[in-house]
């Protein structure tokens, strides 16, 4: 059996993203899906999202951050990939 690669997911998500518990949301999803990283709101008024876990997971969470929430409307979601680097140990909310 093969170890399966980790991946890194970092997306900035753009529309009505802040003051709607985006953050919280992204939170609850990534420990559903078991991922590490963080979630933070960015000066410009989007949201910017590090994760790292199995691809299919990261998957599932990049399909969340194109709905979000009830009160978000998101415009845009734009993601890279990459490999993980396994420097995080859970998921938080940064600052």
């Amino acid at each position: 059996m093969r170890e399966v690669q980790k991946q890194r997911l970092h997306a900035i998500v753009e529309g009505r993203v802040q003051g709607v518990g985006f953050r919280h949301f992204v939170l609850e999803q990534a420990a559903a899906l078991d991922l590490t990283g963080w979630v933070r709101n960015t000066w410009r008024g989007q949201v910017e999202v590090v994760a790292e876990g199995d691809r299919s997971a990261l998957e599932q969470l990049l399909q969340a951050l194109r709905h979000g929430p009830r009160m978000a409307y998101v415009t845009t979601v734009l993601p890279e990939w990459s490999e993980a680097s396994g420097e995080f140990t859970g998921f938080k909310v940064a600052s």
